[in-house]
């Protein structure tokens, strides 16, 4: 059995924002050193992977290895009642996740745990060219700009300056971002802006995102925690310009 107690629920609570509005079934996997998941949406479009190391938590047991087969939507429907605050807490049993909320009260919430056949996708092998690491804001304000011109994002990288632009027959955007990484080759992608969207939902698990692309590649986006507590990565395929 798994508990798992956590002073910071923010981390959960934007992890799975993100998570449920791209997969909607997924398996967690508790094990001695923490909390994994790797999952793909229907689509095959989407891949996530999520770890939460032991020493993220207050106080962390689990007995062996436990798969935690949870629906996402009804997960998040519990989290969204955690307040920054307050204080939360993981517990399994035989079919349920048990969530406990303590502030002044202590609320209790059983979560069924869902029968589903689960095969653990592979981990996508990449290899991209260049990665630059952007405050989450910045790519958060880049996506309400760029809603009111088009549902693709485009990501452009020099040695210089990150650039998104969006376009329309209407009008069109372009944000600049100067970074400091050694980048030598200038490589260009587009994605849809929906996707990138549900992503940045992941905003409080760290204020930080590491950008990662190619010349028509996957768009690596992986959130980390300090001290290699946690990592949260989404990998989404290209959009064709044809498209």
């Amino acid at each position: 059995m798994l508990k798992a107690r956590l002073s910071d629920p923010d981390i959960l609570k934007s992890s799975f924002d993100a998570i449920s509005g791209i997969i909607d079934e997924v398996q967690m996997i508790a094990k001695e050193d923490g909390i994994y998941m790797d999952a793909i949406d229907r689509s095959h479009i989407t891949f996530v992977h999520l770890e939460l190391k032991n020493e993220l938590f207050d106080e962390y047991s689990v007995d062996g290895e436990e798969k935690i087969n949870i629906d996402t939507e009804e997960l998040v429907k519990v989290l969204k009642r955690v307040r920054s605050t307050e204080i939360i807490t993981l517990e399994t049993d035989e079919n349920n996740l048990i969530i406990s909320i303590e502030n002044d009260a202590k609320r209790s919430f059983r979560i069924r745990l869902i029968d589903i056949s689960y095969e653990k996708p592979k981990t996508p092998k990449l290899d991209l060219p260049v990665s630059v690491e952007v405050p989450v804001d910045v790519l958060r304000d880049a996506i309400r700009d760029l809603e009111m011109f088009n549902d693709k994002i485009v990501f452009e990288v020099d040695e210089n300056k990150l650039l998104i632009t969006g376009e329309s027959e209407f009008g069109d955007v372009k944000i600049e971002y100067p970074h400091a990484e050694e980048v030598d080759s200038k490589v260009r992608s587009v994605y849809s802006l929906e996707k990138v969207k549900e992503m940045l939902k992941a905003y409080k698990f760290s204020d930080r995102v590491i950008v990662s692309l190619g010349n028509d590649t996957p768009l690596d986006l992986t959130f980390e925690l300090p001290e290699g507590e946690g990592r949260l990565t989404f990998l989404l395929a290209p959009r064709l310009e044809a498209e």
